[in-house]
């Protein structure tokens, strides 16, 4: 009998500090142990698995290894009574695409635990274009309006508002209601961030206070920051009293350059975002919300599909910054 193969993007550690990536044929029974086997139809590109797929021993421990921290598919195997055989899922965050073979093969066997079942009016395709990156703008939506953000208090800033966190969390924000100002990114998409539904679109520069000020000048009544370091800083002190701040990246910087006065002087609230490890009832609330009343009706103006073998290409556009929006990958 012919043993059942997949196709997957492997990544290899060839030398010191030196990667490949390539497609390959791998055997089924490669995959991890787990309760739940996915056909995989699609997935979604997102910064971890450029990190995963260039090495990052930060977020991947051991190589080879096949990235992809989103998946959405069908249910070949289960032997967990919750799910069957032909359940349309998606899987996203927990392990998966780090040290969890991922969505970036036509197969993934994952826990039970971490398969959300597809909610009623979206696709296996439209999820993906979601996919972690729009979850986790979902859930900092959620968690400023659970604050008690509204539309009649004021503009909300969204920065790195071009990648596909931002795309999303612009798209949300301005179709329930909300008044919003996009921060653009080293390459100039102006044009692309108002028909997302921005307001406002202001410049990194403007976006960036270098005057040491311990606070500024009160503009905004929320935000939702994706990229930390300085810009994350720069929001919160220009925050309005009793505003909230949401805080789920740190590709500028790690590093939060700011004092307290904010906090204790205008009652500022800095919220952290972890998609990662978010419980399974509010993981599936929050993917309700997406099929629901945050649906967005211009998916496909902040999307771009591409395959296994087109990967590599848009792996490297995002590591230029030349990358926008969402990318999803078709497996078949």
């Amino acid at each position: 009998m012919t043993e059942k193969t997949y196709k997957a993007l492997m990544v290899e550690e060839t030398g010191d500090k030196t990667y490949e990536r390539k497609l390959t044929d791998l055997p089924l029974d490669r995959l991890p142990a787990g309760d739940v086997l996915v056909r995989v139809l699609y997935s979604s590109l997102n910064y971890k698995d450029v990190l995963s797929a260039t090495g990052n021993k930060g977020v991947t421990r051991n190589y080879p290894h096949t990235p992809g921290i989103d998946a959405a598919g069908v249910v070949e195997e289960s032997t967990n009574p919750n799910f069957k055989a032909g359940d349309e899922v998606i899987v996203t965050s927990y392990d998966l695409g780090m040290n969890t073979s991922g969505g970036f093969g036509q197969y993934i066997r994952v826990p039970a635990e971490w398969v959300v079942r597809l909610p009623e009016h979206l696709s296996l395709r439209e999820s993906m274009v979601y996919g972690t990156a729009g979850f986790t703008a979902a859930l900092s939506v959620y968690r400023l309006m659970d604050y008690g953000l509204t539309p009649d208090q004021g503009e909300v800033l969204v920065t790195g508002a071009t990648g596909g966190v931002g795309s999303i969390a612009v798209s949300i924000l301005s179709k329930i209601g909300f008044t919003v100002t996009a921060v653009n990114g080293i390459v100039d998409e102006a044009d692309y961030l108002r028909e997302i539904g921005a307001r406002s679109v202001i410049g990194i520069e403007e976006a960036t206070d270098t005057s040491g000020r311990p606070m500024l000048t009160a503009r905004w009544a929320g935000c939702v920051d994706t990229v930390g370091g300085s810009i994350l800083a720069s929001a919160i002190r220009s925050t309005a009293p009793g505003g909230g701040v949401t805080c789920c990246g740190n590709v500028l910087s790690p590093e939060l350059p700011i004092t307290v006065f904010p906090f204790i002087l205008r009652g500022i609230t800095l919220m952290g975002i972890d998609s990662q490890n978010c419980p399974m009832p509010a993981r599936q609330k929050t993917w309700d919300m997406i099929a629901g009343e945050w649906k967005i009706p211009w998916l496909d103006r902040i999307t771009s599909e591409t395959t296994l073998q087109g990967l590599d290409e848009r792996i490297d556009m995002m590591l230029s910054g030349k990358h926008k929006g969402r990318t999803i990958v078709s497996l078949w």
